[in-house]
């Protein structure tokens, strides 16, 4: 059983450790358009760039910061997603794996 006196104590240690995880996602790298998974995706930092041809999928206003798998605030220049571990993609980006959030 966990008393209060230990609880108030792991508090600041936890906000600690949020800070420390939030600091080290905003200074991850951006996925490079050219990097082999997001060339095989499709992904474009500028999502009106994205090839129509070859992803039919695409339409306007799809974009990855009103995407499900982006982890970041859509009015956030850049954050991370599900797909590309351990770097940010643009939130005006857009790739394949592309999901509207619900």
């Amino acid at each position: 059983m966990t008393s209060r006196r230990s609880f108030i104590q792991i508090i600041p240690l936890a906000g600690a450790l949020a800070l420390v995880a939030r600091s080290a996602v905003a200074g991850a790298p951006n996925v490079d358009e050219k990097d082999p998974q997001a060339a095989a995706l499709g992904y474009v930092a500028d999502a009106t760039k994205a090839n129509k041809a070859k992803f039919p999928k695409y339409a306007a206003g799809q974009v990855c910061g009103n995407c499900q798998l982006y982890q970041g605030k859509a009015t956030d220049p850049a954050g991370p997603c599900a797909i590309f571990a351990g770097k940010q993609v643009s939130s005006k980006g857009w790739c394949s794996a592309y999901t509207k959030k619900a």
